[in-house]
């Protein structure tokens, strides 16, 4: 008795999955930030590149999961 078939892709499946972990990642750098800025506003100028920096680097990661989510499955 088979309770359920997948059918199509399972990459997206995976990748939709995967990208939990960089939307929290997206939530906490930007969070850390903000509370950074209310408890010492002057350094909110010095500390602005680096939350654009780890808003890339976690980015770069997803797309980084989406493009190997395609080539172990064979069509990219």
């Amino acid at each position: 008795m088979v309770l359920a078939e997948v059918v199509g892709s399972t990459a997206a499946i995976g990748y939709g999955l995967a990208a939990i972990g960089p939307g929290i990642g997206v939530g906490l750098v930007f969070s850390a930030y903000i509370q950074s800025t209310a408890r010492q506003p002057e350094s909110s100028r010095l500390t602005l590149p680096y939350v654009w920096i780890g808003f890339a680097v976690v980015e770069a990661l997803a797309l980084l999961g989406i493009a190997f989510g395609f080539i172990w499955q064979g069509q990219l």
